[in-house]
């Protein structure tokens, strides 16, 4: 009997009709236990549905959600990409290796689910969804995220509690009944007379519990529902539905609860290795007969009701919930499932067990980050030695920053404290720490600095990447004291002989003749198989050395590696590292398709968006000056690029005295990426707010480095800036517009224009002055660079000119995503090879080009390019 939620059915309905039609869509069910989520899901129909529910017990054991899902579709796995291929097989354990990456597996996810859609319709539906292990929920809130035009529904089932896995999918909470509905429903269930009285007692005491509503009507007596007895208390509401269920199993034989015990820890959907189990305790098959004829089992040997199997599970004996474990322990392949195994055998251990906390080491490795924590954590509740246990603890806490979860993360270091007594571990600690600190918003580069110098000579290739990791946080955080540190560390130990810490620690030290050569080496050098944090680092060089083509050739080398390999975490950054190539080169649209993915990318991985200074980059470009400001006020930890961003607003707007005291305190400071690239900016804003003595002091700096660097970008602002100071700068200008002409930085080539144009006008040569400003209106405008524009207009009719508005000639109204799938399409890649690159399935790749060939009026592929 199912009555009332009318809304709910409808959205039901909605999402299946959706689906039905070729499209996409996700739902989640949220309620209370008892509130009838598993009776709606039951009423998904008109299409192909799989089913499953999460198992409490097995909320530890990495992917195994996800496993029984996907069954059907596994012989489907070679035709997936390599890299998807791979990590699925890692993650089922038909590969060996370390943990697979997660996004690769929730892209795997998505292509398998897609082609399993293609000859029709399919909703996956997902019961107690609180109870999906990590990675599970992981990988299936990934596809939930990047649904589109699959022909392909997911619908979770959650208790409040376990939300948070699937948070900013679209959700649906289920209250009790209304009043006439919870009557309607308890008198339906009842088969002799219910007392008016009664049903209101009951409706009220339940809050119209719907499963609390059913289950009273099958137990209460007829002399209570017909009110001539007094009805028990408390109404089994909640928690308390877990308690009735318990008292139901109570008039079993023993064996019989033992069989329910087994079936509640075992995986679901497996009842071959059920029996073998059960045949390992001694239990005789018949003994389901009695839980079947009691209706606490179906003829499936499931559970009649998921709390059921949860309440089995709780409310069991300890001694008989380790007899049960160990059981399964027996029956599980110690070689082909070594993480169950060892996860069962580690249940049935009370006490310390080294031989068991090393067996769950061991099974750890081979797990997702989830599974590595909960295994190492319980590995050090069974192990006896302390220091291996601080060892296991430390292990068990980085697993948990990985996963977001910092606050577990430092307990578990609180716990290892009294055993870190050697420099390694100890030092692995530290930067645990330090990473908790960073997920507050507290860079702590010297606690990696320490970490990164104890380990030197142990380790050196952790200590370097230690070093890396510090490194890269000071340059963000600013950390003074600790870079001058860092750099006579570097520069005194053999351990740091690489360029890029050699390069920076020159730097830092102050020795940028030295430091030239070895941050080009290191650039030209990048490596992307070493794990190392590369993407903010070879910027900042290539910022400080001005040197575009290593630069862009080092962020390229790095986004093709993460898309490549499916690596989204790193991925975040090196889009936001784009974005800012993208913006000098004058292209704001390619850098707002960047930022589009970067800000989807950050929402499906579910880690937070970390393009807020380039976000604030391209609005002071686009002369949005409320939304710059509103945006810097609350950037964090960024402060040198968000100045600079200000700086060229201010800029734009003819703000000299603020622009320069936005960029001042770089040149003090002298930090590595930010004050080279901002002594240009310095030199134009002091000469223009009459502060030359800032200005030439900026003017020498340029002049000693930008011949050391010898780029066209350097000794073109050289130039540019020498005009500024000169009397006569005519010549300055047109060396600098020749030089920056050879590069690809063309807000800087549109901005040479416009000085140029403007220095033109005040020695009253009109004409040539209305040359440059036309040249330095027209790159504005097609960069959208709104500020520049309007003042190069106002430059334009100082000299008598009056410019018509110009606008591109074809606007094709593009998402974002639609410019990058168009572009990519265009230059020649496959749907397949466009799905791959930016993490869609092929159907949504081709819903897209429909689209695109709709707004940009075209029929084919081939005519792609003209009209782009």
């Amino acid at each position: 009997m199912f009555v009332g939620r009318h809304e709910e059915q409808q959205a039901l309905a909605a999402l299946v009709a959706g689906v039905r039609d070729g499209c996409s869509g996700t739902l989640v069910l949220v309620g209370e236990p008892g509130t009838g989520k598993t009776s709606l899901l039951g009423r998904v129909g008109d299409v192909r549905v799989v089913a499953i529910a999460g198992a409490e017990p097995e909320m530890c054991l990495g992917y195994a959600a996800l496993h029984r899902l996907l069954r059907p579709w596994l012989p489907l796995l070679d035709t997936l990409p390599g890299p998807q291929r791979d990590a699925l097989r890692t993650a089922f354990g038909h590969l060996g290796g370390g943990p697979a990456d997660r996004y690769l597996v929730g892209m795997a996810t998505l292509t398998l689910l897609a082609e399993a859609s293609t000859p029709e319709p399919l909703i996956c539906v997902i019961d107690d969804a609180q109870w999906l292990d990590r990675e599970s929920a992981d990988a299936l809130t990934f596809v939930a995220r990047r649904l589109h035009a699959e022909a392909l529904g997911l619908l979770f089932a959650t208790r409040p509690d376990g939300l948070a896995p699937l948070g900013g999918l679209p959700a649906i909470t289920l209250p009790g009944l209304p009043g006439d509905d919870a009557r309607d429903l308890l008198t339906a269930s009842v088969a002799g007379h219910l007392d008016d009285a009664v049903a209101g007692q009951l409706v009220d005491g339940t809050g119209g519990n719907p499963l609390a509503l059913v289950e009273l009507a099958r137990t209460l007596d007829p002399g209570q529902l017909a009110g001539l007895v007094p009805l028990p208390g408390p109404l089994p509401v909640g928690d308390l539905l877990e308690t009735h269920f318990l008292r139901e199993l109570h008039p079993l034989p023993a064996p019989a609860r033992l069989l329910l015990l087994l079936a509640a820890a075992a995986p679901p959907g497996d009842p071959s290795l059920l029996w073998r189990a059960a045949l390992q305790l001694g239990i005789a098959a018949d003994e389901a007969d009695v839980a079947l004829s009691a209706g606490i089992l179906t003829e499936s040997l499931d559970f009649r009701h998921p709390l059921i199997r949860a309440a089995v599970y709780r409310g069991a004996d300890p001694a008989d919930r380790r007899r049960v474990h160990a059981a399964l322990a027996a029956v599980h392949d110690p070689v082909r499932e070594p993480d169950r195994h060892a996860w069962h055998r580690a249940q049935a251990t009370i006490g310390l067990d080294e031989e068991v906390a090393a067996l769950l080491e061991r099974a750890a490795e081979r797990g997702g980050h989830s599974v590595r924590a909960a295994f190492l954590a319980r590995a050090a509740d069974l192990t006896p030695d302390p220091r291996a246990q601080a060892a296991r603890l430390v292990a068990a806490a980085r697993a948990h920053l990985v996963l977001g979860d910092p606050a577990t993360a430092s307990r578990m270091l609180d716990r290892a404290e009294p055993g870190l007594d050697r420099p390694v571990p100890r030092a692995l600690a530290r930067q645990a720490r330090a990473r908790a600190e960073m997920y507050a918003g507290r860079p702590a580069p010297g606690t990696l600095f320490e970490a990164a110098a104890s380990i030197a000579a142990l380790d050196p290739a952790l200590s370097r990447t230690m070093m890396f990791e510090a490194l890269q946080a000071m340059l963000i955080s600013g950390d003074q004291a600790t870079m001058g540190e860092l750099a006579r560390t570097v520069l005194a130990s053999p351990a740091y002989a690489d360029p890029f810490l050699l390069g920076f620690a020159a730097r830092i030290a102050g020795d940028y003749r030295t430091a030239v050569p070895l941050l080009r080496e290191a650039l030209a050098a990048v490596d992307t198989d070493d794990g190392l944090p590369l993407a903010v680092i070879s910027v900042l060089a290539a910022d400080d050395l001005w040197d575009e083509d290593a630069g862009r050739l080092a962020w390229r080398r790095l986004e093709s590696y993460d898309r490549r390999h499916g690596a989204l975490g790193s991925l975040r950054t090196t889009l936001a590292v784009g974005v800012a190539w993208e913006l000098r080169a004058g292209r704001f649209d390619a850098a707002e398709a960047l930022q589009e993915e970067l800000a989807e990318l950050s929402r499906v991985v579910g880690q937070p968006y970390c393009g807020d200074a380039q976000r604030i980059e391209l609005l002071a470009w686009q002369g949005r000056e409320s939304a710059v400001r509103a945006l810097a006020a609350d950037a964090t930890g960024l402060d040198f690029l968000v100045r600079n961003s200000l700086a060229v607003l201010e800029i734009s707007l003819g703000h000299y005295p603020a622009a320069l005291a936005c960029v001042l305190p770089s040149f003090d400071w002298d930090k590595p990426g930010a004050a080279t690239r901002s002594l240009h900016e310095i030199v134009e804003a002091g000469v223009r707010s009459g502060d030359h003595e800032v200005a030439k002091a900026a003017l020498v700096r340029l002049e000693d480095r930008a011949p050391l660097s010898g780029t066209p970008w350097a000794l073109g602002l050289l130039a540019r800036c020498r005009a500024l100071l000169a009397d006569d700068a005519d010549a300055f200008y047109r060396e600098a517009l020749d030089l920056l002409g050879r590069t690809t930085i063309v807000t800087e080539l549109a901005r040479t224009h416009l000085l140029y144009g403007e220095w033109l006008r005040r020695r009253r040569r009109r004409a040539d002055a209305r040359t440059q400003l036309h040249l330095a209106h027209d790159l504005f405008t097609r960069m959208g660079a709104a500020a520049f524009v309007s003042r190069t207009r106002s430059e334009l009719l100082a000299t008598g000119e009056h410019p018509r508005p110009r606008h591109l000639p074809f606007d094709s109204d593009l998402t974002p995503q639609e410019r990058q799938v168009a572009g990519l399409a265009a230059a020649g890649a496959t749907n397949s090879e466009i799905a791959a690159r930016l993490f869609l399935s092929t159907s949504t790749v081709e819903y897209h080009l429909t689209r695109i060939y709709r707004k940009l009026g075209i029929t084919s592929r081939r005519r792609l390019a003209a009209a782009l």
